[in-house]
């Protein structure tokens, strides 16, 4: 389904992501999965590649490279203590204009909810170590939903949960998955952080550039 067009300015929801989008922890998660790999499932390593995952939960992930089960649980078990032990030793900022984004959208009215395939656990980690908790009205993880980006469903269940009309929301994703997931479900998305748009998505450049690209929105429309 392809979201109907019109400026973001006037839609009233915004949803984020979280991982990639608000805050630069791709790094960590490569450097968690790649230890737990080796420590679990050490013949997985040598065809790893974090960027073709990037956007689903842990579990998901775990799921695909090593077949559902025991390994499969353990691996992701495992991935999931080696994050939160990055994001406690600050491997995890930050990106810049994030909170001056959401500054910007709270001043102006709008609603503003997180969607997240991190685990609950780690995104409160994040959350609290990087200062964003206050921003956001309700949080969505993937602990919460059965499915995993680029499912639309979880985009759909945050919708649903939070009482949002998709066609009166915008998404702000970084991954081909998460776009998937936001566009299918009727969004308007803007991809951040990305060298071309996945398919139905908007290239947003960065978080800065949405400031600007409100601000023309609203001098156009005033």
């Amino acid at each position: 389904m392809r979201p109907p067009a019109g400026p973001a300015a006037a839609r009233r929801t915004w949803l984020f992501d979280l991982d990639g989008t608000l805050v630069d922890s791709g790094p960590a998660h490569e450097a968690a999965f790649r230890q737990a790999i080796a420590e679990v499932a050490p013949a997985l390593l040598a065809s790893f590649r974090y960027a073709d995952h990037a956007g689903a939960t842990t579990g998901a992930v775990a799921a695909r490279l090593a077949g559902p089960g025991q390994v499969a649980d353990r691996l992701a078990e495992r991935k999931r203590r080696l994050y939160r032990e990055l994001v406690a030793a600050g491997r995890v900022t930050v990106f810049p204009g994030a909170r001056r984004l959401l500054d910007h959208l709270a001043r102006g009215g709008h609603a503003v909810h997180l969607v997240t395939s991190g685990s609950r656990g780690s995104v409160r980690r994040v959350l609290a170590h990087c200062s964003l908790a206050g921003h956001f009205g309700h949080v969505l993880t993937g602990d919460d939903v059965p499915v995993s980006k680029p499912d639309p469903r979880f985009y759909a269940e945050a919708c649903r949960r939070f009482g949002v009309d998709p066609a009166a929301a915008v998404a702000v994703e970084d991954s081909a998955h998460g776009v998937a997931s936001a566009v299918g479900a009727g969004l308007l998305t803007l991809q951040v952080h990305a060298d071309r748009p996945a398919p139905g998505a908007v290239a947003a450049g960065d978080l800065t550039r949405i400031i600007g690209l409100l601000d023309r929105e609203v001098m156009g429309h005033g």
